[in-house]
């Protein structure tokens, strides 16, 4: 019975992305009429950008947890996760692999959770940091006809977050039933934090992955962009990728469907991008970075389930 069950999982990711991809088939083929035009060696640059995210995502992840994990099942997660976040919100589908990953290494439920939970921190702090620094760098990148003022992006990302944040903590303090939890929780997650920040290799993996794969995505979208000859400089491309995807970041849809997509089309164009160029550009982003390798992770998270991995 466990063996027809982990068989039929196994089959799940796929046939959910097929039928995605069969429902979105017109955009598809319109972002790929584009790609088939660009110029082919910033593609390539752009698709080694992506592979290299999900190894700085291993290394975040391996960061966050003091044992030695298996490399190449970590990196195999990581690649799996592409799947099952293109069909849930706001990073669960990742999240859940990862789960299930560490719990089959031999983690308790409580430091996996808290080592989710760093990375999670991590991640969304060096991608803050990287805005804000390229933001100081170029404070005239995202100006909307005036209507932001310059560096104004680093005040609204900061002030987005800091709100997320403390209405977070507050729906769990307000909870009586989550109060224990959380203070459980919060100790096992700073005593991890703690102990892995002594160890510098640890702590180098966790915030050097964690920066590596905003700005490996954000490599991503700008060779993209220069495949597609779009008339904005490098630096600012990297700009409109980190604020769209930072305040997008409230409204989680799966794989960022939508949400990512109308504020990254948005930041393109308030970069100085064409808008038919810049919907050119968010289309193919999204199928070298997420519909691209969709279907071969589906295949791998299937394979990770029927090992037993995840």
């Amino acid at each position: 019975m466990g063996k027809g069950w982990r068989a039929a999982a196994a089959l799940v990711p796929g046939a959910a992305l097929t039928g995605w991809a069969l429902a979105h088939r017109a955009l598809l083929a319109a972002g790929w009429r584009d790609l088939v035009a660009a110029d082919r060696t910033w593609l390539c640059a752009a698709l080694a950008a992506t592979a290299l995210g999900w190894v700085a995502v291993a290394l975040a992840r391996q960061g966050a947890v003091m044992e030695p994990l298996p490399a190449g099942r970590l990196l195999a997660a990581q690649f799996a996760a592409q799947a099952a976040n293109q069909l849930t919100p706001a990073g669960i589908g990742a999240g859940a692999v990862n789960l299930r990953f560490l719990r089959g290494c031999g983690l308790p439920l409580g430091r996996t959770s808290a080592a989710l939970a760093l990375y999670s921190l991590a991640e969304s702090v060096a991608r803050v940091a990287l805005l804000a620094t390229l933001l100081l760098a170029f404070p005239h990148a995202l100006r909307v006809h005036g209507l932001v003022p310059a560096g104004g992006t680093v005040v609204v990302v900061a002030a987005g977050t800091a709100a997320a944040a403390v209405l977070a903590g507050a729906t769990a303090v307000a909870v009586r039933p989550l109060r224990r939890l959380l203070r459980g929780f919060l100790a096992t997650a700073l005593a991890d934090a703690r102990s892995l920040h002594l160890r510098p290799a640890r702590a180098l993996a966790l915030w050097g992955g964690s920066l590596a794969f905003p700005a490996l995505q954000a490599a991503a979208l700008v060779a993209v962009a220069h495949a597609l000859a779009l008339p904005v400089p490098a630096a600012h491309v990297a700009i409109a990728y980190l604020a769209a995807t930072c305040l997008a970041a409230g409204v989680p849809t799966p794989g960022g469907m939508g949400s990512v997509d109308a504020a990254l089309g948005v930041a393109l164009v308030a970069a100085g991008a064409p808008a038919a160029t810049a919907t050119s550009a968010v289309l193919g982003y999204r199928i070298i970075t997420a519909w691209l390798p969709a279907l071969p992770a589906a295949v791998v998270l299937g394979a990770l389930v029927r090992r037993r991995v995840v």
